[in-house]
């Protein structure tokens, strides 16, 4: 098979990172199919980018996505997991609602995408998944603990995968990201008593603001397209790969060295007390 021919499947792929890294690959020849929650029926985007409806929270219609696919493919080769959105509020000020909604698209919309395509995989003894977790799944961060809760999830859940499938011939690779433009920080969601609750508002608002000004002031994902490629061309490609500002990678070093550091260094990033 050639190495163009590889089929690449991308959920989330509407808007962001995915649309980016969907784009970028067909653009190079890849067939790749991206999902979207917001059409109702296969859409030809190009020659080599078909988007088809898809929502990670019902196993129904990640299961008929799936198998539309392979109506037309007939294999799969590469699975990149990439929907998914943020909440933002005090843990306090976060519902069990609000964070299993949260889980059911970043952690459990992940799960039903591998057990519809691993199977698959096995059959043909070899494939490719990519989990786009984040640096906050590598670091806690203040009012964001339940998207950050969900991208840990998705480190350890790839951490067992990867030595799960090593006899199937089934690649797993982490993509950690840290802040980038896209439409993410738009379509974040505050908890509801986060703008109620008196006891965090002003902290909050403090660090969301600087929480979107380091998203709004980020690298395009391009970057981010650009090193799924390789990743999809490399052979062997490492388990982890963060992405980001040089800073970014550093706070990672700095949490496996001097951790109680760093924690001050995010609470004055943050502007918190």
């Amino acid at each position: 098979m050639k190495e163009n021919r590889k089929v690449i499947f991308i959920t989330g792929a509407s808007s962001g990172i995915g649309k980016t890294c969907a784009e970028h690959l067909a653009n190079k020849g890849y067939p790749v199919y991206g999902t979207s929650r917001k059409i109702n029926s296969p859409t030809t985007i190009s020659d080599s980018l078909t988007m088809i409806p898809m929502d990670v929270n019902s196993t129904d219609s990640v299961r008929d996505g799936i198998r539309y696919l392979l109506t037309k493919e007939k294999r799969l080769d590469v699975v990149v997991n990439n929907a998914g959105f943020g909440i933002a509020g005090a843990i306090e000020d976060t519902t069990v609602e609000e964070a299993k909604a949260q889980f059911e698209t970043n952690f459990f919309g992940v799960l039903r995408v591998l057990r519809e395509t691993l199977p698959i995989m096995r059959k043909q003894a070899g494939g490719l998944i990519v989990n786009i977790s984040s640096i906050a799944g590598l670091i806690g961060l203040p009012y964001q603990g339940l998207y950050s809760a969900t991208k840990f999830a998705i480190e350890g859940l790839s951490e067992a995968l990867r030595m799960e499938l090593k006899r199937f011939k089934i690649k797993v690779v982490l993509i950690e990201p840290g802040d980038f433009q896209t439409q993410f920080t738009a379509n974040r969601q505050k908890t509801i008593d986060s703008q109620k609750n008196q006891a965090y508002q002003e902290d909050f608002a403090k660090a969301l603001a600087v929480i979107e000004n380091d998203e709004q002031n980020g690298a395009q994902p391009q970057e981010i397209a650009s090193l799924l490629e390789k990743i999809i061309k490399d052979p062997a490609p490492r388990f982890r790969y963060t992405v980001g500002p040089f800073s970014e990678k550093l706070a990672v070093l700095l949490k496996r060295i001097m951790p109680s550091q760093l924690e001050s260094i995010l609470m004055k990033h943050y502007q918190l007390r």
